[in-house]
């Protein structure tokens, strides 16, 4: 766990490495000749690329915290040493010249790792858009189908409802038979028993 998270800064140190080593190129690197123009775009797309690795190791946020603190640090250590050791640096140039020179260089490749950065988030924030779309539409395919199962249920159910419904009217209209052939057989044996009953008085 130590060793990832050490290994997770070990971009940042280099990102800070490479902005600092900018300051012992050629003064005249912004001056883009065939050579000047090489060694700025390695540079380039060095620190676009520790950008990226910045952002997927720590992430945004802070990764985009280390980056902004290190331009600042850069720029800081830049103009202390431009400023104590003008001599190395273009002892023609005015201190002032090679202070915004530096500095410039120092901003420029921060803002490369940032660009690195910016491009790998939009990258992940891509991918996650295409997982969410993903998810929303299995998601949506699986209400459907459980509102075509829903509504499947519920006519079934309508029409297990008729079907008893109907059961039960037929079943109340045998027992209405059953009972009226019933009260029919009582009604004729009563008078069956009357008229028996009467014939045995007349004897």
């Amino acid at each position: 766990m130590f060793k990832k998270k050490l290994y997770n800064y070990v971009f940042p140190l280099l990102l800070g490495a490479l902005m600092f080593a900018s300051n012992f190129m050629n003064t005249e690197l912004f001056n883009f000749g065939d050579n000047n123009f090489a060694v700025w775009f390695v540079l380039s797309v060095l620190c676009f690329a520790v950008g990226w690795y910045i952002n997927k190791s720590i992430g945004w946020k802070i990764g985009g915290k280390i980056v902004f603190s290190i331009i600042i640090a850069a720029t800081f250590v830049s103009i202390l040493i431009i400023t104590f050791f003008r001599e190395y640096f273009s002892a023609n140039e005015l201190v002032t010249e090679n202070i915004i020179l530096y500095s410039l260089r120092n901003i420029t490749l921060g803002a490369m790792a940032l660009f690195g950065m910016a491009v790998a988030e939009v990258i992940m924030l891509e991918r996650n858009l295409l997982v969410f779309q993903e998810k929303q539409r299995i998601y949506e395919e699986t209400l459907l189908e459980a509102k075509k199962e829903a509504e499947l249920t519920v006519k079934e159910a309508k029409i297990d409802a008729k079907r008893i419904i109907n059961d039960a009217e037929i079943t109340a209209k045998d027992i209405t038979l059953k009972k009226n052939r019933i009260e029919d057989e009582l009604k004729d044996f009563i008078q069956a028993e009357k008229e028996l009953i009467k014939k045995y008085e007349n004897v």
